[in-house]
Formats: structure tokens, C-alpha cells, sequence
């Protein structure tokens, strides 16, 4: 994962018999408030905070957990609460429940942006009228906000630990440019659903003596190089593409929501699928890294002469055609990431055929993709395009993923009864 990200602007194919006049009504329909209040978040992780994609997992999951339980609770509570459901009564308002519980958690996580979200507050309130109706809503958005920060008080996040370093063939050592030390602490987060991430495990990398490591650094070496004559100019787009800081997963769930016209609550529910799920995978996925400590491609092909494989060779100029992030190499975490993203939109709409197009401002381009699988595939790919993962990082990444997501949803944010 790339230490940056913001949103890029997505568009999702409209579905068959989205109507000219459809459009035109959903066009003067109110703003969803969970959409509005997911773009301020967005705002307040990266615009002003900059935090990292694993960071922002984090705070993210934070926000769209307490939101989904206050918008639940005020509908009724059809599907089982992620912490609480607050006292409702009928009436309460749901875009003022939206805005408390976004508000009180942002405000948790960002203090120092406390003028500018409270004034976000306010604009949101100013839309809602008086009453006991605002109150209510307020009082169901404050209850929820507040489950969720005595859950993640102390969570362990931000704590000061570090990659093990090496200095042994195979093991990781900070990466050029930087040479940084970050997001370690990922690796021993609380988790939000899952008991024990330890009941989850990757395979290992291959020996460094294998066929296997072989064919895995020589193709990162061939395709992943800043200078290849291999790589094809759509691999070299699609490698700048799904590295581009301005990470597309975030505009997604919006633009999937507006597109297939959803309710509040069935956003709700999306975002915290996706975004919860996420944030577990991504601790699953950092306490392997930090088990395996494995050492990058960067690392790996100036020292291949170390390895004891007859079958890599050494190249001391060998430079990436994407930035290395600084974190151990197995297994991918955007792999991990972008897995647990298209495995939830997956459970959530019910098939794979979602499609949806991106544009990216670092390769200048739109990809476009017809099924969530297709984009996940091409994301594996593409990785190894950029110089950043060997394959087996990407593939064992993805299978992690999509292993804890399906244990996160296999118990949170199911329909009550079920």
C-alpha cells in the first residue's frame, strides 16, 4: 500500500432501465446523508490529516461502524447492530443521526480540526428542522458515536512499534527513498470483528533457493523495472493506475450507492461492510508481514548474488517503476485491501458483474471493468507491473483478504434472524 491516498473520481456503469427520467428524479432527491457525511470524513483523514492508506482503514471503519448503528437503530434494527442499538423513537431523524455520529467520531479522531468539522455539523443541522424529531436523531447518532470510541480507546493504534530489520538474505530493511519505519503498528490492532487474527495465515513465501522465488524476482525484475522493454505500454498504465496515491476504493462506495439509487441504510450498511472488513483484513494481513518479514523487490534484486539461487542474478542499478512502501513484503497489503473491498461489494449486491470505470490522475487515464473479480485480478497483476510485490505476495494477499472478509460478514451487519 502506498503511504498516501485521496480520492480519484469514479464512475459506475448505469445499471440497465436507469431511465433519463430516473436520473432526472434522483437528481432532485435529497443528498444521502451517509454519502455527504463519507465525503467530509474524507476530507478530514486525507485533505487535512494525510493519513496513510492502512491509517485511514482505521478511521474509516470507526465512522461507518457508529453510523451504520445509529441509522439501523432509527430504522427498526433489521440487521444485527455492529456494537449497539441505540434507544429510537419513531420520527427520529436520520440524516441528524448521520451527521452526530460521523461528527462525535471525526472530532475523536481529528481534535485539531475541531472548527472545521463542527462547522460541517452545523450546515448539516441547518438543513433539518427544529424540533423533537432533530433531537432525537442527535440523541441515536451520540449514543452510537459514543459505543464506538469506548471500543477503540486504546486500540493500540499509533503505538511506537517497529519492522524487525535484518540484515540476512531474505529478511527486510527499510526501502529507498525514505528508508522509513511506519504502520508497524497495524500489525497488533484491535481488531473490529474477528476474535484473533492469528487464526489467519499465509503459506510463507517460497525458499530462496526454490524455482519458485526464482520465477517470482525474475519476473518483478523483467516487468517491474523502471526501465523495462517488456512491460507493455496497457501493463505500465494499469501498474500507474492501481498505484495512484489517489486511491479509488474510497469514491467507489459513493459512487456505487448513488448509481444503484440506495436507501440510507443500505449505504450505511455497504460502507461499514466494506470499510470494516477492510480494516480486519489489513490487520491480518500486517501481522503476517511482520511474521515473515520479507524483504522487498528493491531489496531483493541488487542483493540476488546473496541469495544462494543459481538462478537470480544481481543488478546493483535495479530501481522499481512505482515507490516501494515502507513495510515488509508478504503478503501484499493492497492486495489484502482491495480483496476484502470487491469481496465485500460482492456479498453485499449479491454477484461479481458490478461494473464500474476510474480515472487516474497520475496515469493520465479510465480503466474500466465489468466484474469485481477482473479489477482484483488485474490489481495482482499489476503490482508485479509496478516493481513493488513479487506474485506470490499479491496472490496469498488477496486469498487472506478475502478469507477474513468473509468471517467479518459472515457475523456482522447480517440481517437480524439470520
Amino acid at each position: 500500500m502506498r503511504g498516501m491516498a485521496v480520492m480519484t473520481a469514479l464512475i459506475v456503469t448505469v445499471p440497465t432501465g436507469f431511465t433519463t427520467t430516473a436520473a432526472q428524479a434522483q437528481g432532485a432527491a435529497k443528498p444521502n446523508a451517509v454519502i455527504t457525511w463519507n465525503s467530509h470524513a474524507e476530507t478530514a483523514v486525507y485533505e487535512v490529516a494525510r493519513q496513510s492508506p492502512t491509517a485511514s482503514a482505521r478511521s474509516f471503519a470507526i465512522v461507518q461502524g457508529a453510523v451504520y448503528d445509529a441509522v439501523n437503530a432509527i430504522a427498526g434494527t433489521p440487521f444485527k447492530p455492529y456494537l449497539i442499538a441505540p434507544r429510537s423513537r419513531p420520527g427520529d431523524s436520520t440524516p441528524a443521526a448521520v451527521a452526530a455520529a460521523a461528527y462525535r467520531t471525526l472530532l475523536w479522531l481529528f481534535p485539531a480540526q475541531a472548527d472545521s468539522l463542527r462547522a460541517q455539523y452545523e450546515k448539516s443541522l441547518a438543513a433539518i428542522p427544529d424540533g423533537r424529531s432533530e433531537r432525537g436523531g442527535i440523541a441515536v447518532g451520540e449514543a452510537a458515536a459514543a459505543a464506538m470510541i469506548d471500543a477503540r480507546r486504546n486500540d493500540g493504534a499509533f503505538s511506537d512499534a517497529t519492522w524487525p530489520v535484518g540484515n540476512a538474505p531474505g529478511q527486510w530493511r527499510p526501502t529507498p527513498p525514505g528508508f522509513l519505519q511506519t504502520g508497524a503498528w497495524f500489525a497488533t490492532l484491535k481488531p473490529f470483528v474477528i476474535d484473533d487474527v492469528g487464526d489467519y495465515r499465509a503459506p510463507g513465501p517460497p525458499a530462496l533457493a526454490s524455482a519458485a522465488y526464482a520465477r517470482d524476482l525474475n519476473e518483478v525484475k523483467t516487468l517491474g523495472s523502471a526501465t523495462s522493454t517488456v512491460r507493455t505500454p496497457e501493463q505500465k498504465e494499469a501498474a500507474i493506475w492501481w498505484d495512484d496515491p489517489r486511491l479509488v476504493e474510497w469514491a467507489i462506495k459513493r459512487q456505487l450507492a448513488t448509481t444503484h439509487r440506495l436507501g440510507t441504510l443500505q449505504t450505511a450498511r455497504m460502507f461499514a461492510m466494506v470499510d470494516v472488513a477492510a480494516a480486519d483484513a489489513l490487520i491480518a494481513c500486517y501481522q503476517e508481514k511482520k511474521f515473515w518479514r520479507f524483504w522487498r523487490p528493491v531489496t531483493a534484486i541488487p542483493l540476488a548474488d546473496t541469495d544462494g539461487n543459481p538462478a537470480t542474478e544481481a543488478d546493483r542499478d535495479w530501481t522499481p517503476l512505482r515507490t516501494t512502501a515502507p513495510s515488509a513484503e508478504y503478503p501484499s497489503g493492497h492486495a489484502c485491501f482491495t480483496s476484502a473491498t470487491t469481496a465485500s461489494l460482492r456479498k453485499f449486491f449479491g454477484r461479481d458483474n458490478v461494473s464500474f470505470s476510474a480515472y487516474s490522475a497520475d496515469s493520465g487515464t479510465t480503466r474500466r471493468y465489468n466484474s469485481l473479480s477482473k479489477a482484483t485480478a488485474e490489481l495482482l497483476q499489476a503490482r508485479v507491473w509496478a516493481g513493488v510485490h513479487y506474485r506470490f505476495a499479491s496472490v496469498d494477499g488477496d486469498r487472506l483478504g478475502s478469507t477474513v472478509t468473509r468471517d467479518v460478514l459472515n457475523n456482522a451487519f447480517v440481517r437480524r434472524g439470520n
